[in-house]
């Protein structure tokens, strides 16, 4: 009786594992690559040294007509 038991065992857990694999294996899914830009950052159109030349000029400007 127990080799039976062990037999019937046997095939359900077979019978089971074919059952589930009877679609086949589901494909993987893979993500797109991400892919990052560099973009340059942005430059003003000025340069920082005109400004401060015409920030002084101005200081010039306003000290010489007191």
């Amino acid at each position: 009786m127990r080799l039976t038991t062990t037999l019937a065992a046997a095939a359900v857990i077979a019978v089971s594992g074919v059952t589930a694999n009877a679609g086949g294996l589901a494909p993987v899914i893979q993500d797109a690559p991400v892919v990052e830009v560099m973009t340059p950052a942005p430059t003003g159109s000025l340069n920082s040294g005109y400004i401060v030349l015409g920030l002084l000029a101005a200081l010039v400007a306003a000290s010489g007509s007191f």
